[in-house]
C-alpha cells in the first residue's frame, strides 16, 4: 500500500494539495503525518509508493499528479493534461507566493516581504475572467487544475479583507463550488470564508471560540518554528563553522582563456550553480567562427535543392541609433527560436542581419551632440561636414546594437549584415524610385502635410503621438519659455458684409482664422438658407470670403457654422478643393506668421494665438472659451505641436498596390497571424491613401530628382516646369529653342519607410541578379510586432508585388507589444526599459532623473541578474497571441532559478551515468526492457516533442515553454530522477538489477539528449553548455554543437512526417500497415534498417521494410509519396481494402 507523509498543519496548502487529490484515488494512500525517514525523502508532502521499485515522489505537484492521476483527475487527453499542467504552473508560479507574501504577515509570520494586495487582486481578476464561461478550470469536471488553484487561494479567502469583492464574482462562486465537494469537506471541513468573501449574520460565540482556538493554534505553530530555526542555527554554528555559507545563485565567471573564436573549455567540472557570466562566456565567437549560422553550413552549394526545404527570415532593422531594449529582445527571441527551429530540423536557413539609417532620429542625435559638445547646429556646419559628422558617430556608436544581439544569442548570418545607406542598398532605393516614377506610381504634387517646426520636415504618420487632453492643459512646446493653452474651444464671430447681421463660429487654434478663405454651414440647415450668394467681411483685413455649402458639417455642432482653413487643416482643405476655395498659407517652415496683416506678421503661431484672441475682444467680436476634449498630435522626435503645411512634396500612388496586398491576403497567398489583425489590414488596405515620401532631412536617400529652369514663353514665370528622375531624362517640350540653367538636385531625402519597403529585395542585390535573391527570394516568414503592420510590412507587400510581381514572404506572425509590470510601454523616460544607457542619451536631465527614481521605485534592491536564456524564455513564455505582454522582472528571476535546477538534474545526472557511461549507437528505444517508470518518462518526452512541434508550427510560444517546464520540472526532476535513485543504489552484484540500472542509464541519457534539444531554440547558452558534456552515441556523425542538426535523425524524422501524413490522407488513423522504403544507395538503406524501430513506432507502422534500388520487391496496393531525394515511401493500403470488401460483404450484401 502506499503511504502519503503530509503535514498536520491546517493551513499547509502544500500538504493539503496532495490529501484532496488521495481521495480521488481508487485506492487511497495511507496518510502519515510524521517526518518521513531521510532516507526517503526531506520534506512533506512525500509519496512512497508500494512495490518491487519502492519508488518515492516528492514536491506537491509530483504527488497531486500521480495521485490526481489515478483518479482520472488530470485532463481527458493530451491537450487537457497540458492546460491542467499550465494550470499546475500557474498556482506555484504566480499565486502561491503572492498569497504567503500577504497572508503570512498578517499571522505573524515573518521572513517574507509583503505583497500589496492589487496584485493579489491582479491575479484573482485574471483567474476570474478565466472562468467567466465555465464552471470548472479545464473540462467540465472538476480537476487538479481546480485542486491546485484552489488550494493556492485558500489562505487569502480564509483570512484577507479584500474590497473589491464585487468584481470577483466568477472566483467566488468557483471556489464556494470546489470547497464542497465531499472530497474537499473530507480533508478541509467546512471553512469560513472571510466577511467580505461571504456576507453573512454575526459571527456565534462558538464561531468566535473556534477561531480563538485556531490562533493559540497558530500561535504554538510560530514558537514550534522559531524552537526549529534556533536549533538549525546551533547546529550551523557548532558544525560548520569552518564551511562557509553556500549561495545557490552567486556569480561565477569562466576564467580560462579562451581565443576569439576558440571553442569554450568543456573538460573542466561544472560549477556547483548555474551563473549566466559563466554559461554565456565564449560560446557565441566560436558559432560564428564555425559557420553554424550561415546556410552554406554543411552544404556544397545554395542552389543544390534541398529537400527539406527553405527558411529564411529578414530582421526587422533596428535605428542604428538605438540600444537594445525590451521591444528588441522581445523581436529577437522569437524570431531566433524560429530561426534555430527550422535550422535544427535541416532547412537551408538564413536570417538575414541589417539596420536602418533612421533618417529623423539619427539627424536629431547628431544635432544634440553637436550642440551639447560643440554649440554647433547643422546649418553652422553645411550640409556636406554634416552628413560627415553622421557618418563618423555610425562608425563609432553604429554597432552598438549588433553587440548587443550578439550578446541575446541571435543566430544571424552576421557576414550578410547590411546597413540601409550601403551603396547596395542606396543603388536599389535609386532604381526603385526611378522606375516606379516613370511608371507614374510616384509623383509631385502640393498638399497638407504633417510639418513639424523644429525638424523643419514633414513626418510621416507613425511620428505622431496622438495625445489626448480632457480639457484645458498647459503643454510645453520647444521654442517657448511658457507652456501654451490646449483643450479650449474659443468662439467669436464673422460679420455678414451690408448687414448688422453675423455669424458665430469656433476653432481650437484661433491663430488660424487669419488664414480663413470661407465659412461652411450644410446644406439642409434653415438657419442659414437667406445666406446664400452672401460674403463674410474678415475682421482684420479687406478679405471677403463667400459662404459655401457643404454635406461635412454637422448640423447639432455647436453653431452649425464652421470657419474654413484650407492650407491648415486636413477637413477644410478637401472643402477648399470641392469649392475651389483660396488657399492661403500662414505659417513659414519655422512657424512663424507669413502672410497675414500687422501686427500679426512675423509673430511666433503661439504667440499669435494671444494676440489674435486679444484683437477679437477688443473688436467685440469674441463670443466665449470653454473647455473641449480634443486631440493634440505631437511630434514623437522633438516634441513640438504637429502642424498641417501645405507643402509640394512626392507621392507614392497606392490605390492599385493597395488593393493588390488585400487581394494577396484575401486569396490565401499571404497568411496574416494571428487573424485578427485581418480587420486592420483589410481596413487599411481597402481605404489607403497616396504616401508622401519625401522628408526635408539632411541625412538620408537624396531623392533623385533634379530640377531646371526653362527660359521660354511657354513657361509661367518661377514655375518649376521639367524633373529629371534619376539618369534618365524627360524630353523636354519641342516648342522653339530652350535655355535653362544647370539641373539642380532636389534636397529633400526619401521617407526611411521608402528604403525599409524594399528591404528584403535591396538585401540580396535587387535590381541585379544573385544567387542569394534567385535562393531566398520570395522569403519564408516575417515576423514583427503589430505596432507596423500598415508601416512597415503592409509597404514591403506593396512594393515587393510592385517591384517583382512576387510577395517579399508567404505569412506574417505579428507578436503583442512588451509592457512593464505596471502596463506601460517600454521608455528611456519611464526608466522601465532596463538599460543603463540613460546618462549617455539626450533626455532632458529631468527626464533622466525621473526615470532612475522609476527604477528605484521598482526594484529598490537593484535589478537582479537573470541571464539572456532565462529573459528569452520569460519573452516566449509570455508571448500569447492577441494581448500585450506585462513583463516582470521577477517572472524572469524565476526562469533563472529554472535555469539552476536544470544545471543540478543534469549535473546529478551525469553522475548516475558514471564516468564509463556509453550511450548505445542506436537507441533502444521501446524494447520491452524499460520498466514502468522507464516507459512513462519516454512517453512524457514522445509527448513533450509533439507539442514543441505543433507549437512552433502554429507560433504557440506559451505552448513550446509549458510543454518543455513541465518536462523538466514535473516530470523529470521531480517524478523520474527520483524514481531511478533506488534502482541505481541496489545495481552492484545482482545481474537483474545491473541490466535494469544499465536500461535505466540509456533512457536516462535519451531523456536528457532529446530533453537539452528541445530547449536549446529557446535556452541556446545553457543548453550548449550542458550538451557538450553528455557523451555522444557516435562520434563520427555527431553534430559539433547543438544548435546545427544531426542528419541521420533528421532523415529519420523526414521519413516519419511523410508516413504520416500518407496514413491521414488515407485515414489510417488506428490501423497499422506494413511501409516499404525505397533507397537509392546504400547508404540509404543501411540508415533506415538502423533506425527501422524508431521509425516503425514513430511512424505507428506494422514494420518496416528497406529496400535498395528498384522497386521490384515492393508488392502492389501501395500508396506512395516522396520523402526525400534518396528516398520514397511505399505505405500498404491492402489490409484496408481486405476490411472495407469484408464490411461490405457482411453489412451490405
Amino acid at each position: 500500500m502506499d503511504s502519503l507523509y503530509v503535514s498536520s498543519h491546517p493551513d499547509d496548502f502544500k500538504s493539503l494539495l496532495a490529501l484532496v487529490a488521495s481521495e480521488f484515488c481508487p485506492s487511497p494512500p495511507r496518510v502519515i503525518t510524521e517526518e518521513p525517514p531521510k532516507q526517503l525523502a526531506k520534506s512533506r508532502p512525500a509519496l512512497v509508493i508500494g512495490g518491487s521499485e519502492a519508488a518515492v515522489l516528492t514536491g506537491p505537484s509530483a504527488v497531486a499528479w500521480y495521485l490526481a492521476w489515478q483518479g482520472k483527475r488530470t485532463g481527458a487527453g493530451a491537450q487537457q493534461e497540458s492546460q491542467v499542467w499550465q494550470w499546475l504552473s500557474f498556482a506555484e508560479n504566480e499565486v502561491i507566493p503572492i498569497s504567503c507574501s500577504v497572508v503570512f504577515p498578517l499571522l505573524g509570520l515573518v521572513g517574507l516581504q509583503q505583497t500589496s494586495r492589487a496584485e493579489l487582486i491582479r491575479v484573482l481578476k485574471a483567474l476570474d475572467k478565466s472562468l467567466e464561461p465555465q464552471t470548472f478550470l479545464v473540462g467540465e469536471t472538476l480537476s487538479l487544475a481546480d485542486i491546485a488553484v484552489a488550494m493556492a487561494v485558500l489562505l487569502p479567502f480564509k483570512y484577507v479583507s479584500l474590497s473589491d469583492r464585487k468584481s470577483l464574482v466568477n472566483v467566488s462562486r468557483w471556489f464556494v463550488t470546489c470547497v464542497n465537494q465531499p472530497q474537499f469537506l473530507k480533508v478541509l471541513g467546512r471553512i469560513s470564508l472571510f466577511y467580505l468573501f461571504a456576507v453573512g449574520p454575526p459571527k456565534t460565540e462558538a464561531q468566535l471560540k473556534k477561531e480563538a482556538k485556531k490562533r493559540e493554534k497558530m500561535e504554538k505553530f510560530q514558537q514550534k518554528k522559531q524552537m526549529e530555526e534556533k536549533k538549525k542555527q546551533q547546529q550551523t554554528q557548532t558544525e560548520k563553522k569552518a564551511k562557509p555559507e553556500k549561495k545557490e545563485l552567486g556569480v561565477i565567471t569562466y576564467s580560462i582563456p579562451t581565443p576569439a573564436g576558440e571553442k569554450k573549455d568543456v573538460i573542466s567540472p561544472l560549477p556547483d550553480s548555474y551563473s549566466p557570466q559563466y554559461v554565456e562566456a565564449a560560446w557565441y565567437p566560436w558559432w560564428e567562427n564555425q559557420g553554424f549560422f550561415k546556410p552554406e553550413y554543411g552544404r556544397k552549394s545554395l542552389s543544390e535543392p534541398n529537400p527539406r526545404g527553405i527558411f529564411m527570415m529578414c530582421i526587422p532593422p533596428p535605428n542604428v541609433t538605438g540600444s537594445l531594449h525590451l521591444g528588441h529582445a522581445l523581436t529577437n527571441a522569437i524570431q531566433d527560436c524560429l530561426t534555430r527551429w527550422h535550422r535544427m530540423r535541416g532547412e537551408t536557413t538564413l536570417w538575414n542581419p541589417g539596420c536602418d539609417h533612421a533618417g529623423i532620429a539619427t539627424q536629431v542625435v547628431v544635432e544634440k551632440k553637436l550642440m551639447r559638445e560643440r554649440g554647433l547646429s547643422r546649418h553652422d556646419l553645411g550640409r556636406e561636414k554634416f552628413i560627415e559628422e553622421v557618418w563618423k558617430w555610425k562608425n563609432e556608436k553604429g554597432d552598438r546594437i549588433y553587440h548587443q544581439l550578439k550578446k541575446l544569442g541571435s543566430s544571424l548570418d552576421w557576414e550578410r549584415a547590411c546597413f540601409t545607406m550601403d551603396p547596395k542598398l542606396s543603388y536599389a532605393v535609386q532604381e526603385a524610385f526611378i522606375r516606379m516614377h516613370e511608371e507614374g506610381v510616384i509623383y509631385r504634387s502640393k498638399r497638407l502635410v504633417n510639418w513639424s517646426c523644429t525638424l523643419n520636415s514633414a513626418i510621416s504618420d507613425i511620428e505622431v503621438d496622438k495625445k489626448e487632453l480632457n480639457g484645458r492643459t498647459l503643454l510645453p512646446v520647444p521654442g517657448y519659455k511658457e507652456k501654451v493653452e490646449f483643450g479650449v474651444l474659443v468662439s467669436f464671430s464673422y460679420k455678414i458684409e451690408g448687414s448688422d447681421e453675423e455669424v458665430i463660429v469656433a476653432t481650437t487654434r484661433i491663430e488660424t482664422m487669419l488664414g480663413d478663405t470661407a465659412v461652411a454651414v450644410h446644406p439642409s440647415d434653415p438657419r442659414y438658407q437667406h445666406l446664400k450668394g452672401k460674403t463674410i467681411i474678415h475682421p482684420f483685413c479687406d478679405r471677403k470670403m463667400p459662404v459655401v455649402f457643404d454635406e461635412f458639417v454637422d448640423i447639432n455642432f455647436g453653431t452649425g457654422a464652421v470657419k474654413i482653413t484650407p492650407a491648415h487643416d486636413h477637413n477644410d482643405y478637401e472643402v477648399g478643393v470641392r469649392h475651389n476655395l483660396a488657399f492661403i498659407n500662414i505659417l513659414d517652415e519655422n512657424g512663424y506668421l507669413i502672410n497675414v496683416p500687422p501686427p500679426f506678421l512675423g509673430l511666433k503661431r503661439f504667440d499669435a494665438r494671444k494676440a489674435v484672441l486679444q484683437a477679437l475682444k477688443d473688436r467685440g467680436q469674441f463670443k466665449e472659451i470653454k473647455d473641449n476634449p480634443m486631440v493634440v498630435p505631437v511630434c514623437s522626435r522633438s516634441k513640438d505641436i504637429v502642424e498641417p503645411l501645405l507643402k509640394p512634396q512626392w507621392y507614392v500612388d497606392c490605390t492599385e498596390m493597395g488593393k493588390q496586398a488585400a487581394d494577396a491576403v484575401r486569396d490565401g497567398r499571404l497568411k496574416i497571424i494571428p487573424d485578427h489583425h485581418l480587420k486592420t489590414w483589410f481596413n487599411w488596405m481597402d481605404n489607403i491613401r497616396d504616401w508622401c515620401i519625401s522628408r526635408q532631412l539632411w541625412w538620408g536617400h537624396r531623392i533623385p530628382a533634379y530640377f531646371i529652369t526653362v527660359d521660354h514663353s511657354s513657361v509661367k514665370p518661377g514655375e518649376r516646369a521639367v524633373r529629371r528622375g534619376g539618369k534618365r531624362e524627360k524630353n523636354l517640350p519641342q516648342t522653339g529653342w530652350l535655355t535653362f540653367d544647370m539641373p539642380v538636385s532636389d534636397e529633400d531625402v526619401l521617407d526611411t519607410w521608402f528604403s525599409s519597403g524594399i528591404f528584403p529585395l535591396s538585401i540580396f542585390g535587387w535590381p541585379n541578379e544573385s544567387e542569394d535573391l534567385n535562393v531566398f527570394y520570395p522569403g519564408t516568414l516575417l515576423e514583427t510586432g503589430h505596432d507596423i503592420l500598415f508601416f512597415w510590412v503592409a509597404r514591403m507587400v506593396m512594393m515587393g508585388l510592385k517591384l517583382t510581381g512576387k510577395l517579399p514572404f508567404r505569412e506574417v506572425y505579428l507578436h503583442a507589444v512588451v509592457r512593464d509590470a505596471h502596463g506601460r510601454k517600454m521608455s528611456k523616460s519611464l526608466g522601465n526599459g532596463l538599460h543603463n544607457q540613460l546618462t549617455d542619451s539626450n533626455l532632458d536631465p529631468l527626464e533622466i532623473e525621473k526615470a532612475k527614481q522609476g527604477q528605484k521605485s521598482d526594484y529598490p534592491s537593484g535589478i537582479p541578474e537573470c541571464g539572456t536564456d532565462a529573459l528569452r524564455f520569460a519573452l516566449c513564455a509570455y508571448t500569447s497571441q492577441g494581448r500585450d505582454i506585462n513583463l516582470d522582472v521577477n517572472r524572469i528571476l524565476g526562469y533563472r532559478h529554472f535555469c539552476n535546477k536544470l544545471w543540478n538534474a543534469v549535473k546529478f545526472a551525469m553522475k548516475a551515468l558514471g564516468e564509463n557511461f556509453a550511450p548505445l549507437e542506436k537507441s533502444q528505444v521501446g524494447n520491452g526492457a524499460e520498466s514502468v517508470s522507464d516507459r512513462w518518462i519516454l512517453s512524457r518526452l514522445s509527448a513533450a516533442v509533439v507539442l514543441c512541434a505543433s507549437g512552433f508550427e502554429a507560433y504557440d510560444f506559451p505552448g513550446i515553454t509549458t510543454a518543455i517546464y513541465n518536462f523538466w520540472l514535473y516530470e523529470l526532476c521531480d517524478v523520474y530522477l527520483e524514481c531511478v535513485k533506488p534502482v541505481l543504489s541496489r545495481s552492484d552484484g545482482d545481474s537483474d538489477a545491473q541490466s535494469q540500472a544499465d536500461v535505466c542509464r540509456q533512457t536516462l541519457y535519451t531523456c536528457l539528449d532529446v530533453g537539452l534539444r528541445l530547449l536549446s531554440p529557446i535556452m541556446p547558452f545553457v543548453t550548449e553548455e550542458l550538451f557538450q558534456r553528455l557523451p555522444r552515441r557516435s562520434t563520427k556523425d555527431s553534430p559539433p554543437s547543438i544548435s546545427v542538426v544531426d542528419a541521420e535523425m533528421e532523415f529519420v524524422m523526414t521519413v516519419v512526417r511523410t508516413i504520416r501524413s500518407l496514413r491521414a490522407d488515407y485515414n489510417l488513423t488506428k490501423t497499422r500497415a506494413d511501409c516499404y522504403l525505397q533507397c537509392i544507395d546504400s547508404e540509404s538503406t543501411c540508415l533506415v534498417q538502423k533506425y527501422s524501430l524508431q521509425l516503425q513506432t514513430l511512424s505507428y507502422s506494422q514494420a518496416i521494410h528497406a529496400v535498395c534500388g528498384t522497386d521490384a520487391a515492393i508488392p502492389q496496393g501501395c500508396a506512395v509519396a516522396i520523402a526525400s531525394d534518396k528516398c520514397t515511401v511505399h505505405l500498404m493500403l491492402k489490409v484496408r481494402r481486405l476490411l472495407v470488401d469484408l464490411f461490405f460483404y457482411l453489412f451490405v450484401i
